[in-house]
């Protein structure tokens, strides 16, 4: 029996639930595709608003909705404004035949006129308000024309204000239309949308003005309804501004509806306010603002009708599915959904970022191998085919019109074949010239020897150069095939580097906070970005302290016993005025740190030392010292040992492991010069966290470790960097601890003190003698041996590195705080 099976059995019931619940889910998932399909898809949704737009009143005779809404669907829209047409004369009907009749002409007139003159537009959008708020203008003059015979100031004002909320609906209708008729929207909601989306929300709810349901008004129920839907989602700022907008176009709409206004906004207010006890407790706001407003405004007697109406409002909330208002609250900005949407899009455009650079890496990964792969197949049979290629040009010339070329080729192919291959070897490797013993045996084979020894030497001269082209070739190959590696595996790190999402520490953030102002140091904000350990980051905008140093002092030592890790500032932006803020970046302390001290002297007593130096300070929790020598002395020699530091320092930085690196710029400055100039590299690198040293010896001096009484020599056997363009670099580890000390020297150092027959001894004993640890008095007093040992005379360039291991000891002790639990 299985284990699917064996679960089935155990657990039947819950089998049963879970299937019952999918097929519901599935039902549901069903239910809402036809709904949408057919109130979006079929244009029903926009019937409807046509209809109660069209019966929408201002101020009870206006009616400024039924053209901006029919223009602003037939551009957005233009195969559903035959409905919305249909809605409109519809919903005017319900107010007179006059009113449909003028809304059905008037919209004939735009249609003619916008037809017309559409081919001159270059932008439809930005002309259609112009357009609409002209011809409703010019139809409503027409209309009180036609019924009154002139045109009074009165009229003419009310003619203008139509006019103008005309170009304004317009203007909504166009932002909030496309919500309507969008089957699958996915961008957000800009504020300017949500705006346009209450205003015409609101407006279409004035066409329910007059209807009654026992005695209950609808205008008053959906409009409840509506700032309880936004004040739940959204909170109270956006609940009171859906309550006053919605307000105030029902006043407009209606001066009798003037009170509902304040009610409304209070609702708003008070339901966003109460919004984390759930619909309850928004349901509750709703009833306080009612039994407020209508004790306040409108006497006992009505109070009982604003109770049953927000009653009515309530149960339509409660019956809301959770499913309407999290899809509506995805598009509102300020929501946890809204927030939530923002945060799956982010990590989305990461995973194809990632994707992306990982497709590259992959793709310099193949071209790495290919390269490689080039190279291991032109070696397998280059060598025969080299000389077979050169053979077949030597018999060309001197064989192919020889008397005895059947005898020597045909018959005894073998024979002459081994017997030239031996002539070829001896003059390749003895400069043109051939042994006695060979030249013997060629020429009782042979018939015209010299003339085959002079074709020899000439193709000799050619297939060399050759050669030394196809080693230049390989050679550029295989420094392309390194390059493309490290850079691939530069490139993956990356991605995978943009795939480590942001975790939040919303709560830790607050705790910090709550802990350092209950200390009595005011900050302003906090941002944490990890507290990994070993790598925690935080930043804090600190108020200006006119450079008493709080953050260093108080705030960096309150952190360490918060987060259980010595925390340094490491960044740091002052204020420039008294009431600005500092904004300070704080950082794990490494375990360790470096102290470094160097001494150098160039060929006597000159200005420029062939030598050079450098410290890298990788951001990988690493540190590096480095010393160069270029071969000879002078301004070549410094160049070259410069140029060769700085190529490194780059591409270290990049990421590119170390090896790599040393590959590249070995491969570099072979390939770069045809001069025989030449570097030698004495690289250590440190891990502060650790004290783990690697070093890196190409063609130099050992170095040493002084710890007490005790020396380690560091050393390896490659040559310098240009000679060989295929060498493996040989890394030495070794573990350092607190209080060594690391020497590192350039050759002129080492190989400097005259009459001494073991540099290592002679060394060993200088360092056991120095009575200082301190890095720069030790390198200097080294400096100072080996000049004085030559008399005072310096004959090669001399570079002494000396570098000191101690604790991170940190400069302020912690103060105890609250302690921050870190979550997993």
């Amino acid at each position: 029996m299985g284990k699917v099976e064996q679960e089935l059995i155990e657990s039947p019931g819950e089998v049963n639930f879970q299937t019952t619940e999918m097929a519901f889910q599935k039902i549901m998932r069903k239910i809402q595709f036809q709904l949408e399909s057919f109130f979006i898809r079929k244009g029903i949704l926009l019937l409807m608003i046509g209809f109660l737009l069209g019966r929408a009143l201002i101020l009870a005779k206006l009616t400024p909705f039924s053209l901006p809404f029919f223009a602003s669907v037939y551009v957005i829209k233009k195969d559903r404004a035959p409905l919305a047409l249909i809605g409109l004369i519809t919903g005017a009907a319900t107010l007179s035949l006059a009113n449909a009749a003028f809304t059905f002409t008037i919209t004939i007139f735009f249609l003619i006129v916008f037809r017309i003159s559409q081919k001159w537009l270059k932008n439809e959008m930005k002309a259609l308000p112009f357009y609409v708020a002209a011809i409703l203008g010019v139809g409503k003059w027409a209309e009180s024309f036609i019924l009154f015979h002139q045109l009074t100031i009165y009229n003419g004002m009310m003619v203008g204000v139509q006019a103008c909320l005309a170009f304004i609906l317009t203007l909504i209708f166009l932002q909030s239309i496309p919500l309507f008729t969008l089957y699958k929207r996915r961008q957000l909601l800009k504020t300017e949308e949500i705006v346009c989306l209450i205003i015409m929300l609101a407006s279409i709810m004035t066409g329910t003005i007059g209807w009654k349901l026992y005695d209950l008004s609808i205008e008053h129920i959906l409009a409840r309804y509506l700032v309880m839907i936004f004040a739940f989602i959204a909170g109270a700022t956006v609940g009171s501004t859906v309550g006053v907008v919605t307000g105030l176009i029902f006043t407009l709409a209606s001066i009798s509806s003037f009170y509902h206004m304040s009610l409304l906004a209070f609702t708003g207010v008070l339901g966003g306010l109460l919004k984390e006890g759930k619909k309850v407790g928004v349901s509750f706001g709703l009833l306080i603002a009612t039994l407020l407003i209508g004790m306040y405004g409108e006497g006992g007697g009505s109070v009982k009708l604003m109770l049953l109406e927000s009653a009515a409002a309530i149960g339509l909330f409660l019956l809301t599915p959770r499913a309407l208002t999290s899809r509506l609250a995805k598009y509102i900005p300020g929501t946890p959904e809204y927030t939530a949407e923002q945060q799956k899009y982010m990590r989305k455009m990461r995973d194809v970022t990632a994707h992306r650079v990982s497709q590259f890496s992959s793709v310099f990964d193949a071209l790495s191998k290919s390269f490689s792969q080039m190279e291991l197949l032109s070696k397998e049979d280059e060598g025969q085919r080299e000389l077979d290629y050169f053979m077949g040009n030597v018999t060309a010339k001197t064989c192919q019109n020889c008397f005895k070329k059947e005898q020597c080729w045909a018959k005894n192919f073998a024979t002459t074949y081994t017997a030239m291959e031996e002539v070829i070897h001896e003059m390749d490797q003895n400069d043109g010239s051939i042994s006695l013993r060979v030249s013997r045996e060629w020429e009782k084979l042979c018939s015209r020897p010299k003339k085959v020894y002079d074709t020899i030497s000439q193709e000799l001269t050619f297939f060399q150069a050759s050669k030394k082209l196809k080693r230049k070739v390989h050679e550029s190959r295989k420094l392309v095939a390194d390059q493309l590696m490290g850079v691939s595996e530069v490139m993956d790190n990356f991605a995978k580097e943009i795939q480590r999402e942001r975790e939040n520490y919303y709560k830790q953030e607050e705790q910090i906070i709550e802990a350092i102002q209950g200390f009595g140091i005011h900050i302003e904000q906090v941002e944490i970005y990890s507290l990994e350990p070993g790598n925690i980051d935080i930043e804090m905008a600190v108020p200006f302290c006119n450079g008493h140093g709080e953050c260093e002092k108080l705030i960096a030592p309150m952190l360490t016993d918060i987060l259980g890790e010595t925390i340094v500032v490491k960044k740091e932006e002052c204020a420039s005025h008294s009431g600005g803020f500092c904004q300070t970046t704080f950082r794990s302390s490494k375990a360790f740190v470096v102290e470094t001290g160097f001494a150098h002297a160039a060929k006597d007593g000159g200005l420029i030392s062939g030598d050079s130096y450098s410290t890298i300070e990788l951001g990988f929790g690493k540190y590096a010292l480095a010393i160069s020598d270029g071969m000879g002395n002078g301004e070549r020699a410094h160049y070259e040992s410069k140029e060769t530091l700085q190529l490194l320092q780059k591409i270290l930085q990049s990421g590119i492991e170390e090896k790599v690196a040393i590959k590249s710029v070995n491969s570099i400055l072979s390939l770069r010069t045809t001069d025989e100039i030449f570097s030698t590299l004495d690289l250590a690198m440190i891990d502060l966290q650790t004290a783990a040293a690697k070093f890196l010896k190409i063609g130099s001096t050992p170095s040493f470790i002084k710890r007490g009484h005790k020396i380690i020599k560091i050393q390896a056997s490659n040559l310098p960097m240009g000679i060989l363009q295929e060498f493996e670099v040989d890394v030495v580890a070794e573990q350092l601890k607190a209080g060594d000390l690391l020497i590192m020297m350039s050759d002129g150092v080492f190989e400097g003190p005259k009459h001494v027959e073991n540099y290592d001894v002679w060394m060993k004993r200088k360092l056991l003698e120095l009575e200082t640890d301190d890095p720069q008095e030790v390198a200097d007093l080294i400096l100072e041996e080996v000049i004085r040992s030559r008399a005072d005379m310096i004959d090669d360039d001399m570079t002494v590195a000396v570098a000191k291991i101690k604790h991170n000891t940190p400069k302020w002790a912690s103060i105890p705080v609250q302690k921050l639990r870190r979550q997993a």
